[in-house]
Formats: C-alpha cells, structure tokens, sequence
C-alpha cells in the first residue's frame, strides 16, 4: 500500500506529494515541525505536542493551520488512511508560498501544512537492549532553540558527526563556556557523581522537549528528586548515569561517551526505574476512546 501524506487539505500518494519551490520552509526554513508517538493508535503526550507547536508558530508569527480540534482529526485521518496503530507522525507548517524576499509577503498568504507517518517498533520491553554510545559535540545552533524550527542543518552535522563516530547521538556544548545543553534531537540527562538525577532548565537555549515534560510531571508525581540545572563537560565526563529522552527514545541509556564508559558501563538503576516509569505512561489510558 502506497505512504498517504496530507498536503495543504489534501490526501494522496506520499510519492506525488509536492510542495511550491517557493515555499518559505523550502527557501528560507520559515516554518515549524512536530513529531508525535503513536502508540496503539493513541498519540502519546498529545496536548504536549501540539501546545508547544501552537507555542513555536507564535515565536515566529504564525498562526496555527486550522482549529486544534481540525488538526487532530487531520492527524488521525493520517494515521487511519496509512493503517498505522505503532508509528512516529511528522507535522510541518510553514510560512506559505510567496515571491523570494526575506521578510514576511506584505500581503499574508495562506500557511503551508504537510503531514506524514511510519511505522516503528512498539515502546522496548528489554532496556538492556535499548542502550545507545554518543559523542559530545560544539553546540553550533541558532540562539533561540527553543523554538522547534525546521532550520536543523547544525543538528544534521551533529548527528552526522556521531555516526561517523560509530554513535547514535551528539551531546552538544557551548564552546565558549563549556556548558551542556542537550543532544542534536533529544533531550539529555545525568546521574552526576553525588548521585544527584539532572537535567538542564529550560531556557531559549534548549527545546522543551515533551518527553522531558512528560517524564518529570512522572518523577513529580513518584517523589523523585532531581534537579533542573546546568552541568559542565567535566561534569558530564563523571557521571554515573546517563540517558537521553524524546518522542522516538522514549527514555535511553547511554553506555559510552566519546569512547569512554559513562559510571561502569552499564544501565544504572536510575536510568533503569524511569525507563520503567514511562513505560507505564505510555501504556496508560489505552482503554480511552481515539
């Protein structure tokens, strides 16, 4: 069966699917991205998702492309129509078509938004084989990350860098002061070396990662203490523990850091309760209606 994507109201075969040369997310990245788990025909963290994409459309003076109500059913029609019940959805929405010029079109032309799915594996029963090795790399991204724009090419370089390394995942740094932000497309985390759980705050040099969101309101919940600060390279390098979290890694352990062990090269037990704990957020509420 041929991949339906949803491009501008309507539906149709993913290899005829095109957009204008002039669009603004072609020409100049003007536009913004989400990417949602499906899980057993459910979106996880759904209002997350489109909260923070309703949020970034406004960083840049977008509106959103439709009611949310109409955008959630486009989004499941995606899903329907492509018999996906396990998959990641992808949802862009640019600036729209216009003549080349860097500022806004004077007069406001309609938003551009495609949609698209695939299938992935179901959430990993077995942590131990979900473990991943990663690289640190210089954080060499625009100043406000916190908006989930489609302008990746620094991410792209990063994440290059990592497989060349023979890594699933870049950590970046800012060069100038040796602080950790987050990796290339997640969310990153560290038991330091007093035991202390630790991510960094948010700020506009991070993404609010959903995820994230998602897992501390868990850990909130659990009484599960940790802390929402910076942390050094230095740092990094002595660390017990170390994982990463997003909407396509869930919670995953990183085992090695350029080369290096992080603790003793194993899953820590950290790593390991959380991993547990949003195992069960995703499979909470299956039982709801779609």
């Amino acid at each position: 069966m041929s991949k339906i994507a949803y491009v501008n109201g309507t539906y149709l075969p993913q290899g005829q699917a095109s957009v204008n040369i002039e669009d603004r997310g072609y020409q100049f990245g003007d536009g913004i991205y989400e990417v949602v788990h499906l899980y057993r025909g459910r979106f996880v963290d759904e209002a997350r998702h489109l909260d923070r994409l309703e949020r970034s459309l406004g960083e840049i003076h977008l509106p959103m492309p439709m009611p949310r109500a109409a955008l959630r059913m486009v989004l499941m029609e995606v899903a329907r129509r492509n018999r996906v019940q396990d998959g990641l959805l992808y949802m862009q929405v640019t600036r729209g078509v216009a003549r080349r010029d860097h500022a806004f079109p004077r007069v406001p032309v309609p938003v551009s938004l495609v949609v698209t799915i695939r299938h992935i594996p179901p959430y990993p029963k077995d942590v131990e084989r979900w473990t991943i090795s990663a690289i640190t790399h210089p954080d060499l991204r625009w100043a406000r990350r916190d908006i989930k724009s489609v302008n990746l090419l620094p991410n792209v370089l990063a994440r290059q860098a990592a497989r060349e390394a023979g890594a699933a995942e870049a950590i970046l740094y800012d060069e100038a002061t040796g602080m950790v932000t987050e990796g290339a497309a997640t969310s990153f985390w560290i038991v330091d070396a007093a035991g202390v759980l630790r991510t960094r705050h948010l700020d506009q040099v991070i993404l609010p990662g959903c995820t994230r969101g998602a897992l501390i309101a868990e850990m909130e919940a659990e009484g599960i203490p940790h802390s929402l600060a910076p942390f050094s390279l230095e740092e990094l390098r002595g660390a017990r523990e170390a994982f990463l979290t997003s909407a396509t890694s869930f919670v995953k352990p990183i085992l090695r850091i350029d080369g290096q062990d992080v603790g003793d090269g194993k899953v820590g037990p950290v790593t390991r309760r959380l991993f547990d704990l949003f195992s069960r957020h995703v499979h909470a509420g299956l039982g709801n209606s779609q």
